[in-house]
């Protein structure tokens, strides 16, 4: 497996599809770093030669993408910012709840988690 920014990349991919195991880079991103590297989109990862992954890490590097873990960080603050300024969507981080509108009397399941009914219980003798 190739190493990029922390990430093994997948040997048996193409090098696009291969790129976008690193959180940041979708399909798009990706294609512009293979053009920018000079590497042939439909080569395989496997095929690289060590020049290649090198001009691929630099490409990262010089269009100045975040990627992993700064990226994860700068969500994870923006977030924080939102719950300490008292925002709505900071509350609904908070509660766990989708924060763009969605309904949530049906669906919404992902964020809300297994489904809890609240019935009578137990009846008293």
């Amino acid at each position: 497996m190739a190493r990029i920014v922390g990430v093994d990349i997948p040997r048996n991919k193409k090098v696009p599809y291969s790129l976008r195991y690193i959180h940041g880079i979708g399909l798009t991103t990706a294609l512009k770093l293979c053009e920018q590297a000079k590497v042939d989109v439909d080569s395989r990862v496997q095929d690289l030669t060590e020049e290649q992954v090198v001009a691929l890490r630099d490409a990262i590097s010089e269009l100045g993408f975040l990627v992993e873990g700064e990226l994860r960080s700068r969500t994870a603050m923006n977030i924080k910012r939102l719950k300490d300024v008292g925002a709505y969507r900071g509350l609904r981080h908070r509660r766990g709840l989708p924060a763009n509108g969605q309904r949530t009397k049906t669906n919404a399941r992902t964020r809300k988690g297994k489904k809890r009914t609240i019935g009578l219980g137990k009846k008293a003798i």
